[in-house]
Formats: C-alpha cells, structure tokens, sequence
C-alpha cells in the first residue's frame, strides 16, 4: 500500500488478507487464488502488509475489550492514514468487524466480503469461466460461514458465484438461516469438545457428504478447516474435497 501511494496510484480495493490468509498453511492457498483471479482481470488492489494486524475480533469474542480496542483503533490509524475507502476480504469473522464494529470506533469504510466481490465481477462479465477445469456433472455443497450468514444476511453471493461453475449445486438439509455452525464457534476451533458431546464438525460434514457432492465449498477460513478435519474423520479424503469458492473460480479460470 505504502510503495502505491508513494506512487501516486489509487488502488481500486484494499484486500485485507486476515491472520489465516497470511500463517495458515491451507489457507495462504485461497489469499493466492484470489490474488490470481484480480490479477487476471485487472482489478488494481493493495494489501497492508506487515502493517496489518488482526481485526482484534478474538480478542473480543473472548471478553477481552481493551485488547479489543487497542487493535481495532491501531489497524484504523493506518486505514484513514492511507485514505481507504473499499476493503475486500476472504474472511467473515474479518468482514463483520471491519463493517460492522469499526464504524464505532471512526473506521467507516465500504466492507465487502470475496464472494459478494466475485459475484459482483461475474454480473459484470468481467469474470468468465473458460478455458480452466470443467464441473459439469459434479456435485457442490455450499456450507454456510455464521458471520456471512446468520450475522450479515449474505447467502445469495457464493451461492451465485458457485452456479457460474455450471457444477449441480446441492443443499444440505439445513442451509442459511438454519444452517448448522461449522464447529468453530464458541472458541471449539481453538480446544478440544467437551467429553461425550458429538463434534458439530463431524455432524456438519456428514450433512454434507449425505448430498452426495464431492465438493464442498466454503467461504470461511474457519469452517475450511473445520470441514476439512470432518471429510478426515469420516475417511472421505479420497472422494471428497474443501474448497473455498474463490479457489474454485480459480479453477474454472485454468488460473
């Protein structure tokens, strides 16, 4: 961001990357593909760098308000600092703070969420899926991420960018409103499940595989990793995969 502005340059988006688009293995994997599909379509974007921090929204979830605060207030010291206005980002938990808590605190910015932006970038024709992989014929299941879903009322964007795939979209039996969490919640990502409860993951993922697509999208850092580990627990890896919708397009693309 800094080497753009010094520039002169605008950028048309700042994507915010967020802590598991940065260090998670699995996840650095969905920051690239997204990159690679603004790249192939010439979107000109920015990133912080190192001079993002997490959002502060663990911080708090967990009850912890002055941490909470102490970070928010920095990451929006360096946001009004640079003038951003629009911000894209592949992380829900990411998106409702930035759009929905920062405001508070005298970050006011546009917030959008990857598949909202992927959407927006297929309605305009600016991305096609050609010349990449071919879903014809393949069964996706999109899972519902909580903070897109339930706490932002987002359902329709990923659900619009996974039929561009010409794949046979299928539902689980509880989608939106009454989609099942991941597992994630209530810091579940984070320790072991309580003795003798059943692992939500595990439930989830088996509504998925009951669909019997071989794909299932998400749009979340944390439920990728939360399916992934239940596609493991039910020995589905073989047959199975998780995906982010982003990396799908990507695909599609032959990006």
């Amino acid at each position: 961001m800094a080497d753009m502005m010094a520039a002169g340059e605008e950028p048309e988006i700042l994507f915010w990357v967020g802590c598991a688009g940065s260090f998670d293995d699995r996840y650095k994997r969905v920051t690239l593909a997204f990159v690679r599909i603004l790249n192939h379509v010439g979107i000109k974007f920015a990133v912080l760098g190192p001079e993002e921090a997490c959002t502060g929204d663990p911080a708090r979830r967990a009850g912890n308000e002055f941490l909470f605060q102490m970070q928010a207030v920095s990451n929006i010291q360096v946001l009004n600092g640079y003038n951003v206005k629009k911000i894209v980002t592949a992380c829900p938990h990411c998106f409702n703070t930035l759009k929905n808590e920062y405001p508070d605190l005298g970050g006011t910015y546009e917030v959008i969420h990857h598949s909202q932006f992927l959407q927006q970038l297929i309605n305009e024709g600016r991305v096609k899926i050609e010349g990449g992989q071919s879903f014809k014929g393949r069964k996706i299941t999109f899972h519902d991420s909580c903070y897109l879903g339930r706490a932002n009322k987002v359902y329709e964007a990923p659900r619009d960018v996974l039929a561009a795939l010409d794949a046979d979209l299928v539902e689980m039996k509880r989608v939106k409103a009454n989609g099942l969490c991941c597992g994630a919640g209530g810091a579940q990502y984070f320790k072991e499940p309580e003795p003798g409860k059943k692992d939500v993951n595990v439930e989830r993922t088996q509504e998925a595989l009951a669909t019997g697509a071989d794909t299932i999208a998400v749009a979340c850092p944390f439920c990728m990793t939360m399916m992934s580990d239940g596609v493991k627990n039910q020995n589905r890896e073989d047959s199975v995969r998780v995906y982010d919708i982003s990396e799908l397009i990507a695909q599609g693309q032959g990006l």
